[in-house]
Order: structure tokens, then C-alpha cells, then sequence
């Protein structure tokens, strides 16, 4: 686990550079929503962008900084790249969200579209990152991504009221988050209970967890795209997410966009299908332990799926 320290100095660094995201309270369904999908990029993921990126020195950053992405990472790395005045390279799955993709180009970055899904445009970065000299940025296989995504858990376990224990419902794909919360809650709140959450389209991290590999996973497409992918090799999240989480389960698609239906309806609040995955397996009975915490990821979805699934449709 990564120390304590590295969480609190991680917070300090971004904290000029982020939002302090609301969490709000549900008393009919006894649970405790932070909404990331109002952070800036739309997505947690750029409290580890910013907390990466800062804590390079000055050569490093001229080298230029390299990516994968399914959009939010990229978005984060871009905009902390552009502050830095760093040249930013994303590589993307060619058929991620276009909304995604031109927000990452909007931020200055260069986005390469690679054939297939997200492992591909992984290894098709760590490739051309090696091959050029230039710095490698992990969205989950990296400590001080791991420390700055952690500050969310910080967030939260500030604003809440006291009490013995809360459990945690957390999306997971490559582990960077969970993992950071999981070390947020180990220092100060070993008796809090976290659960990963994934979707069954994707379900390379549960595999690992639940059976110790990801071979023979079948990945189908998901409205959770930004947990989808396998996880890289002896990625550092691997073993932490074995030693912190308690239990990682797996929602539907189905589920998804119901979750994902209820926030804009009952909450006014919109979210994508990586964030509804928690709130999915909440509202899907899929914990008995309550009050819990839901983790909702972000907000960045294309505009006309999300019409659709509001209105109960199939996108």
C-alpha cells in the first residue's frame, strides 16, 4: 500500500487545481453520493493527472507525456499538461466516445487513434513512449496517480458523519482509484468496508481478483468504458486491490443504465456508465450493508446515448 503520506502531499499539490466535489446525502435509500462528474474534465481522474504531472521535474516535462486513455485520464493529462506547458500524446481506441476524444484535442493534447479497444491503445503508448524517450503517465499502474486519486476518499471521510462503519462502493478498471481510497481507509478507517464495482461486459480486474488471472476474458461492448480493458501486466494495482478491497462485484448493463436513468431523474445529475456502476449495484441490492458511499466517477457521455437512457431506452 502506498504510505499515508504520499496521499496528504498528493492533496496539497492539486488542491489549486481541482474542485472540492459535493457529497450529499439520500436518506430514502441511506446512501452517500460524491459527485466527481463536477470535477474539472468532468472526472476524478484528473486529481491523479495533476498530482502526477506537478511532481515532475522541469527535463521530464520537456520530454513530453505520454498516454492511454478511454477520455477522462487523457482529459486530466491534457489540461495538467497544458498548464505545464508539456506536450501531451494520447493514445485512444478508435471507437471511443467522440466527445471524449475532441475534448482531449481541445485541451491541446495529440490524440492517436489505435485499432480495437483500450489494451491496444495501451500498449501502442508504452511503445511509443519507450521508443521515444518520452514519459509514460499510467492512468492506474503508477503511485502518484494512485496517491492523487485517493484524495477523493480524503474528501469524503471529511465530510462524514461519525459512525462505526460505512461500506464503499467504488468503480474499478485498471484500480487506481479504489486502490487509492483503499489506502485512505486502511490509515484512518480500517473498520469502513470497500467493495470494487465493474461491469460484466469488462470484467478483467474482478477475474484477477476473484481467480488470480485475466486469461479467457471476454470483453464485450459497455456503456462503462472507461473501466473496460485488461489490466497491465504486474500493474502495482494488482496486489493492493487483493489487500484492501473486501469484496468486488459485477453489475449489468442493464443495470447500468437504469443507475444511470435514476441519478438525472432523482438527483438532476448526470453521469456516465463507468460512474453508475457503484450506484448501479446499490440500487440493484447487490449490498445489504448500509449507510454506503458512491463513488460517481464522472460525467462525460455522448450527449444522444444519454438521451436515449434517460428516456429508457437503448442507446
Amino acid at each position: 500500500m502506498i504510505p499515508f503520506s504520499w496521499l496528504e502531499q498528493g492533496y496539497e499539490r492539486i488542491l489549486p487545481y481541482i474542485r472540492k466535489t459535493p457529497l450529499t446525502y439520500d436518506p430514502q435509500h441511506n446512501l452517500y453520493l460524491k459527485w466527481e462528474n463536477q470535477q474539472v474534465t468532468g472526472s476524478f481522474k484528473a486529481r491523479g493527472a495533476f498530482n502526477k504531472v506537478l511532481s515532475l521535474q522541469e527535463w521530464e516535462l520537456k520530454l513530453g507525456l505520454v498516454t492511454a486513455s478511454a477520455g477522462n485520464h487523457g482529459q486530466g493529462v491534457a489540461l495538467a499538461g497544458r498548464m505545464s506547458h508539456a506536450q501531451v500524446t494520447v493514445f485512444a481506441s478508435d471507437h471511443a466516445v467522440p466527445e471524449k476524444i475532441q475534448s482531449m484535442r481541445d485541451l491541446g493534447a495529440q490524440v492517436c487513434l489505435v485499432p480495437g479497444g483500450y489494451g491496444e491503445a495501451e500498449q501502442a503508448g508504452i511503445s511509443f513512449a519507450k521508443s521515444n524517450g518520452a514519459i509514460w503517465i499510467s492512468p492506474y499502474n503508477d503511485g502518484t496517480i494512485i496517491a492523487g486519486q485517493g484524495s477523493v476518499g480524503l474528501e469524503v471521510v471529511q465530510e462524514l458523519p461519525e459512525r462505526s462503519a460505512y461500506t464503499w462502493l467504488v468503480p474499478a478498471g485498471g484500480g487506481g482509484l479504489v486502490c487509492g481510497i483503499g489506502a485512505v481507509l486502511e490509515a484512518i478507517r480500517p473498520q469502513h468496508r470497500l467493495i470494487a464495482v465493474q461491469s460484466e461486459a469488462s470484467p478483467f480486474l474482478h477475474a484477477i481478483y476473484h481467480q488470480g488471472s485475466q486469461e479467457g476474458v471476454v470483453e464485450q461492448p459497455s456503456l462503462a468504458d472507461g473501466l473496460a480493458g485488461p489490466v497491465e501486466a504486474c500493474s502495482l494495482t494488482i496486489p493492493m486491490v487483493q489487500d484492501c478491497v473486501d469484496d468486488f462485484i459485477l453489475v449489468s448493463e442493464d443495470e447500468i443504465r437504469q443507475a444511470m436513468g435514476f441519478a438525472w431523474q432523482h438527483y438532476q445529475e448526470r453521469i456516465e456508465g463507468s460512474a453508475a456502476v457503484s450506484l448501479a449495484a446499490a440500487l440493484a441490492g447487490k449490498i445489504t450493508d448500509r449507510p454506503a458511499v458512491i463513488v460517481l466517477t464522472g460525467g462525460n457521455v455522448n450527449q444522444a446515448d444519454f438521451n436515449q437512457i434517460v428516456a429508457g431506452k437503448k442507446p
